[in-house]
């Protein structure tokens, strides 16, 4: 079976000689395989086409795909938007009294699952030639066990509460003061149990438009919870969060499954396998298309996502698989300081941040981590030279590339010029295509504006961007924010990598557990009373620093036997009883 999508965003008529027609074989032998629709776009007829590929290498914009699925899938089809548009295939099924979870690249259809099975989207099967209607779909899915939920949402009989995946959108729909908002939400919750149990107390009487991420994912998560549904929808909840919040909120979702059907989309590996009981993985295309696998057992579907194989479906989702390593001890390096600062003291009118001495050593990656507002951030920024301390001294004669949290796409241009404007040459050495270019895939951005980028394009652009200058300390804010799991991952390993074989050394401050683990030698912990003060110290070992990071967070982590990747232990479980006692919250076989 062969589909061609065309990516109407990047597709430039007006800016190209129409390659696409004027190079396939089938045209030039008389078939209308390639015609110029009535959009002023090109429309791919799916029957004459043969795969050759042609049109693909010549599309000046990488704007067509030409992709052969395997018959299965034939009779799959749940949702196609418009002809050579994005399609989405199988649909996953609600479970009460289970957290269903989805896990899958950016782009792949997770978002339209759950609007279809919200009723947002009445699914047209492929049917481009009249509107959706529920008939046909409840009798696709006669005598399934998805049929019943279908049934009930095409008759209006169930509710549902949904979080969005961009909550940094809220202001723009909702003004107000947050206590305003919630308190309008039709509920028999105890709205004051719900704002105390998500730490909102501070901002009841702020102006929406005033929050932070974070506080505006905890107020939609809040907004989402208090209203009366029979299923519960959250797209990305773990977004713009620290791991302190992550976990409180994952307790606070798993609560209320126990009454209700609740369904995640998350990309945090570590929070999902905490928070979930059964997981969709979701494989295809970005933007052209995407197929749901049977559901699996929450560890089942995450070391078959990092193997990269799909054993029941016999199907390759990852070139290779993603392993995770113990790193030698910290105490047995013998390089040289690049860095070292002495206690370190930083004054805000209303924050203040002390630090222990400490120091980078050449060749060390140093993960940083810690509540959101403990001064990571502003510590990294000391070391950047971007700020001062008040107090304290820093030896770092050393070169800094710099990568901030928040990214502002303030260059008018392509991303090409982009690399071209900051990196010259640079950007054209086999050292930049082969470990930074190809791994993070920024070829279907380079004639893009980087303006028109979104969130996980703009990250992947400024990582690089980070990586390809020369330096001799990587100081990297945040690398994580905004990347779906395959991209944290790739990105993870190729900061890694790229400080390996450069000889450099690197700073990555981050909320992910699997990130941090993947990429980092020793450990920098920050701690304290958010927004008010906070402490820094280390860096420590690996085993040091986690173990005190994740005492003050009150968590375990144990080892996958299969995977090696950190796995959370349930609150109060014999392994979490036993590694408190022992003092080892993280390093265990």
């Amino acid at each position: 079976m062969r589909i061609a999508v065309l990516n109407r965003d990047k597709c430039q008529p007006k800016r190209c000689n129409r390659e696409c027609i004027s190079y396939c074989p089938r045209v030039r032998s008389g078939d209308e395989t390639v015609i110029m629709g009535d959009s002023g776009k090109p429309v791919i007829n799916e029957f004459l086409c043969v795969g050759c590929g042609i049109c693909v290498h010549k599309c000046p914009f990488g704007a067509i795909q030409i992709i052969n699925l395997a018959e299965e899938l034939e009779g799959e089809l749940v949702q196609q938007y418009g002809v050579n548009g994005f399609r989405l295939y199988r649909l996953p099924v609600p479970r009460p009294g289970e957290v269903v979870g989805m896990l899958g690249p950016n782009a792949i259809g997770k978002t339209t699952a759950f609007k279809i099975l919200s009723g947002q989207e009445i699914p047209n099967l492929g049917n481009l030639d009249t509107p959706p209607e529920w008939e046909p779909v409840l009798e696709k899915y006669a005598g399934t066990e998805l049929h019943n939920h279908l049934e009930k949402v095409a008759a209006g009989k169930l509710t549902f509460s949904f979080k969005p995946q961009y909550v940094d959108m809220l202001p723009r729909v909702h003004t107000g003061k947050v206590g305003k908002l919630l308190r309008g939400v039709e509920t028999d919750k105890d709205i004051d149990a719900v704002i105390s149990e998500l730490d909102l107390q501070s901002c009841i009487d702020r102006d929406i438009g005033q929050l932070s991420g974070g506080e505006l994912q905890r107020v939609a998560i809040a907004a989402t919870i208090l209203k009366e549904a029979d299923m519960y929808f959250f797209d990305e909840p773990s977004s713009y969060l620290d791991i302190y919040q992550r976990l409180k909120i994952a307790r606070v979702i798993q609560g209320m499954a126990r009454t209700k059907s609740v369904m995640v989309i998350e990309h945090d590996l570590a929070v999902l396998d905490f928070l979930a009981d059964t997981v969709h993985l979701m494989y295809g295309s970005e933007g052209a298309f995407g197929v749901l696998a049977q559901p699996r057992t929450v560890r089942n579907a995450i070391n078959s996502y990092l193997d990269g194989f799909l054993k029941e479906e016999n199907v390759r989702i990852r070139d290779r698989n993603i392993k995770f390593e113990t790193r030698a001890p910290k105490k047995d390096w013998t390089a040289v300081s690049l860095v070292s600062f002495g206690k370190l003291v930083k004054k805000f009118k209303k924050f203040k941040l002390a630090t222990e001495p400490g120091s980078i050593k050449a060749g060390e990656v140093v993960g940083v981590v810690g509540p959101n507002a403990t001064g990571k951030t502003t510590f990294v920024k000391m070391l950047a030279n971007e700020i001062s301390p008040d107090s304290g001294e820093i030896d770092a004669n050393v070169k800094v590339s710099y990568k901030p949290q928040y990214i502002e796409p303030s260059y008018d241009g392509t991303v090409s010029e982009l690399f071209m404007t900051e990196l010259g040459g640079r950007s054209a050495t086999g050292f930049f295509k082969a470990e930074v270019h190809e791994p993070l895939n920024l070829e279907p951005l380079m004639n893009r504006d980087l303006k028109s980028l979104s969130g996980g394009e703009l990250q992947r652009v400024a990582i690089a961007l980070a990586l390809a200058r020369e330096a001799d300390i990587y100081l990297i804010d945040e690398p994580s924010a905004y990347l779906d799991s395959n991209q944290r991952m790739e990105a993870a390993r190729t900061i890694r990598r790229v400080i390996e074989k450069s000889g450099r050394s690197g700073m990555i401050v981050d909320h992910d557990v699997y990130f941090i683990d993947m990429v980092s030698d020793s450990i920098m912990v920050f701690s304290g009373e958010p927004s008010v003060s906070g402490t820094g110290e280390g860096p420590l070992g690996m085993r040091d620093g986690m173990n005190m990071f994740l005492k003050n967070v009150d968590i375990t982590f144990r080892r996958d036997n299969d995977t090696n990747r950190p796995r959370i232990n349930k609150k109060d479980s014999r392994l979490d009883r036993e590694q408190k006692s022992s003092g080892e919250f993280y390093y265990t076989g």
